[in-house]
Formats: structure tokens, C-alpha cells, sequence
């Protein structure tokens, strides 16, 4: 059995190293025609270490990110609302990691082609049709090439050309006026030096926080990773590389200066500023038809909360491996795997638009007013502010008891 997997980004990397773990071959096909070191940073949470420590990555990983010690939910005054412990600090078996994302890609490349091989990756492959035949599947490329497998996984993103020929008729990405503004930036470190902040919200302004490289020169700095959440009626474009200006956003945070950071300067010195929408997909009635399914954000695109995008794709990975490795026949093995995880990410879609991880710091909103507050205590106790967190995660898969003492998701028979 030989599978073609469409997309070389974090999802099909990770799906080329399961199915070579299973003893399935397979190639991984990118339009792009060469790597670049592209994006920002991403957070992986213990859910998706699991998967990467089991394809044995762990340690490559931790050496070149930062492990997350906490989770710091703020207001737009600096006022701490709620401090929690995450990773190895609250339990876990397994690290939560913030890595810049070019370096999270690296390793999986490079992982990838020790492993499969150097022509386990074509570059410069963008696929532009699908034909499926009694046998197996042909794929179409831009530069004329062909190429003939057993099954084809659309892991080709938001833009995903296999959804697409899935789903002709889908229409564009669902657009609700929000824009996130993305960078980096070279900073002494904050807090624990470890930690993520979560401040404000949508209508006053909304900034994530948190060091994606540690000891980054002699001054100890580290680089600071940020994304700045406002809701924005401009442009509703759909480029995740398009460069950003400081006007339209850093108005809304010029006395964003708290004791412990001083947010306004670090999005003023910024080395790199992206622009993207946020976006997301209704769930599919369906990712699969006979040997070709989607994976990751081809079929599963999320609002990019709760840093669980990269995880979903990684268990993706694993559970079609297993199926494909379970079963004689690809269609029967890429059905059993749409059955495990199709719910379950549809589940985690519409949980990331109604209650996302911020939702604490909306309620706090609701009850206090844009406003410093003296008592938190008088409008709602950190008991129900742990419950909150905690509902998000256990929705989402990675409460400490699904990470830590449960059996991880595998295929339904």
C-alpha cells in the first residue's frame, strides 16, 4: 500500500512520519518550491506532545522551545484574573512546548527525510485534480506530473485543494470581522519566563503573550511571540502572509504598560508583523469519498484558540495510520478513521467560536465592567473561574484526566 499525502505543512508532515512508524510508504506532495522559514509562533499543548514524543521528536522539540510553566489570564489594566499552571507544572506526563513555527516545521522535514528518505518530499507539486478507478487514486499536478497511490490525504490546509474537490459547492471561509495581528519580537523575559498571557478581550483588545525562543542573545533576551486580536471592518481577506501595519492596531494598546510588561512597547518593536483573518469552516456532512479524505485544517479549519489546531492533526496522524494499518482495503480504512474523528473535531470547532479559552476573561468583562476592579473575589470566586478553564479543556481534549489517565482516542469499529 503506497498513500500520497497532499501538504507539507504540520499535519501531513506528522501523517508521513505515523503512516512510516506503521510500515505504511507513502510521499508527501507541496505546492510550495521550496521551505521557507514562514509564521510565527504556535503552542503545543500536552495532548499533541504525546503524539510527537511517540513519533520520538520529544526531545528535538524541547531543546529549541520554551516550556510553558503557566497561564496567565489578565484585563487590559494588567490585573491578574486568574494564574494556572500548565504542562509538566500542572501534572502533566508531558510538556506544553511554544515554539516558533519554522522551527517546529524544520525538525518534522528533517525528520521526515532521515526517516523516508530525501524523495519522501516533492516540492513544488500543486495539486490540481483527483481521479479515483477501481485500483486506486491519480493525482494531478501544476508542473504536468502524475503520481498513482492506493489513497490520497488532503492535508493541504485551509486552502485545501482535496476539500475543495471533495466540496465544490462550499463557498468561501466563514469571515465574522475579527483580525489578528502576529509577530515577534526580542525581549527580556517577563513573569516566570515561561509564562503565556491572555489579556483583555475582543471589543477593548485582545493580546496573547508568551516566549517561543529562550537565550536568543547575550543580553538573555528571549523572542517573544504575540498576536493582538481586535474586531476589524477592513479588509476580510484570506492571506496568512500579508504584512501588517502597526496604525491599524497599536492605536487600541498605547497604555497597555503594566508593571511586569510593557505590551505596547514589545508590539512597537516587533521584527515582523502578519495580518490574518480569523477564520473558520462550518463542519463537513462528510471528509471522505472512497480512497481520498482530508486531515488537519483541510478538514477541520478552527479558529486558531486554544492552541489545539496542531494536536487535532497530530491525533488525526496517528488514528488514520492505524486504521490504514488495520485495514486491508484503504476505502474501509479511511472511513473507519472519518468515523473516530469527525464529530469530535466538529465538537471542538463550535466549542472554539461559543467558549473559547479567553472565555474567562469575557465573563470577567460581563461582571466587572471595563474597569480595574479591587475585590475580584465579589463578582466570581477563581473555584468558578477553574471551572470554566477546566470545561474548555476537557471539550477540547486535554484536561489533565484525558492527557494523563485515559487511553487515547483510537479508531471505532
Amino acid at each position: 500500500m503506497h498513500i500520497a499525502i497532499v501538504g507539507g505543512g504540520i499535519g501531513g508532515l506528522t501523517l508521513a512520519l505515523s503512516l512510516h512508524q506503521a510500515g505504511i510508504a507513502c510521499r508527501v506532495f507541496e505546492a510550495a518550491p521550496a521551505w521557507q522559514p514562514l509564521g510565527v509562533g504556535i503552542n503545543l499543548l500536552p495532548h499533541a506532545m504525546r503524539e510527537l514524543t511517540e513519533l520520538a521528536l520529544g526531545a528535538s522539540l524541547e531543546r529549541v522551545a520554551v516550556a510553558t510553566r503557566e497561564v496567565v489570564f489578565c484585563n487590559r489594566f494588567g490585573q491578574f484574573i486568574r494564574r494556572e499552571p500548565r504542562g509538566r507544572a500542572a501534572g502533566y506526563p508531558w510538556p506544553q512546548l511554544s515554539i516558533h513555527r519554522a522551527d517546529l516545521h524544520a525538525i518534522l522535514v528533517v525528520a521526515v527525510r532521515d526517516r523516508l528518505g530525501p524523495d519522501a518530499l516533492a516540492l513544488g507539486a500543486s495539486c490540481t485534480g483527483i481521479e479515483q478507478d477501481a485500483t486506486g487514486v491519480t493525482l494531478h499536478f501544476e508542473n504536468g506530473a502524475d503520481a498513482r497511490a492506493a489513497a490520497a490525504i488532503g492535508s493541504d490546509g485551509f486552502h485545501s485543494a482535496v476539500r475543495k474537490h471533495l466540496h465544490p459547492a462550499e463557498g468561501p471561509l466563514s469571515y465574522q470581522g475579527i483580525h489578528m495581528w502576529r509577530g515577534v519580537t526580542r525581549a527580556k523575559p517577563f513573569l516566570t519566563g515561561a509564562s503565556m498571557v491572555i489579556g483583555g478581550w475582543l471589543e477593548v483588545g485582545k493580546l496573547v503573550v508568551y516566549p517561543v525562543r529562550n537565550a536568543i542573545d547575550d543580553d538573555g533576551r528571549q523572542l517573544i511571540n504575540w498576536v493582538a486580536e481586535r474586531t476589524f471592518h477592513g479588509r476580510a481577506m484570506q492571506d496568512w502572509n500579508l504584512a501588517g501595519r502597526l496604525e491599524d492596531f497599536l492605536p487600541g494598546y498605547a497604555d497597555w504598560r503594566f508593571d511586569w510588561l510593557d505590551c505596547a512597547a514589545l508590539l512597537r518593536d516587533a521584527e515582523q508583523v502578519l495580518e490574518t483573518p480569523m477564520v473558520d469552516r462550518e463542519p463537513l456532512p462528510f471528509w471522505t469519498q472512497g480512497c481520498v479524505t482530508l486531515l488537519g485544517d483541510a478538514a477541520h479549519p478552527m479558529y486558531p484558540r486554544g492552541s489545539n489546531g496542531a494536536a487535532q492533526a497530530a491525533i488525526d496522524a496517528r488514528i488514520l495510520a492505524e486504521c490504514l494499518a488495520a485495514a486491508r482495503d484503504p476505502a474501509e480504512a479511511l472511513a473507519a478513521y472519518e468515523q473516530t474523528r469527525r464529530e469530535t473535531t466538529a465538537k471542538i470547532v463550535r466549542t472554539n467560536r461559543a467558549h473559547p479559552p479567553d472565555f474567562i476573561n469575557i465573563k470577567v468583562e460581563e461582571l466587572v465592567g471595563d474597569q480595574p476592579f479591587d475585590d475580584l473575589d465579589r463578582y466570581i470566586t477563581q473555584a468558578e473561574l477553574h471551572a470554566l478553564s477546566e470545561n474548555y479543556k476537557r471539550i477540547a481534549g486535554f484536561s489533565l484526566s484525558d492527557v494523563s489517565g485515559a487511553p487515547r482516542p483510537t479508531a471505532k469499529s
